[in-house]
C-alpha cells in the first residue's frame, strides 16, 4: 500500500471528522471510501462515454438506427411486462 497525504483545508478535514465520529469509523476509513467511490464513479463515466463513441462511429459507419418511436414503443412494452424483442436496425 502506497501512502499518500493530502491538503485539506481545516473546514473540510473538520466535515470530514464529523462524518468519521458520526460513522464511528476513522477519518482515513472515510476518505478511502470516498475516493474509492469517486474513482469508480469517474471510470463508469468514462466506459459509458467510450460506447458511446463507438457507437456514432458505428452510426457513421453504417447509417443503421432505430427511430426514438420504435425504441418508446419497445421499452414501453418492455416496461408492460411484455417480452419482445428490441427493434431491428435499419437505414
Amino acid at each position: 500500500m502506497v501512502v499518500t497525504s493530502i491538503k485539506l483545508d481545516d473546514e473540510l478535514k473538520g466535515r470530514i471528522q464529523q462524518l468519521a465520529d458520526n460513522r464511528r469509523r476513522s477519518a482515513h476509513w472515510i476518505m478511502r471510501e470516498a475516493i474509492a467511490e469517486y474513482v469508480e464513479r469517474e471510470e463508469k463515466k468514462l466506459a459509458y462515454h467510450q460506447e458511446a463513441l463507438q457507437a456514432w462511429s458505428g452510426y457513421q459507419k453504417t447509417g443503421l438506427h432505430v427511430t426514438a418511436e420504435q425504441a418508446d414503443t419497445w421499452l414501453a412494452d418492455l416496461e408492460a411486462g411484455k417480452d419482445v424483442e428490441p427493434p431491428e436496425c435499419h437505414n
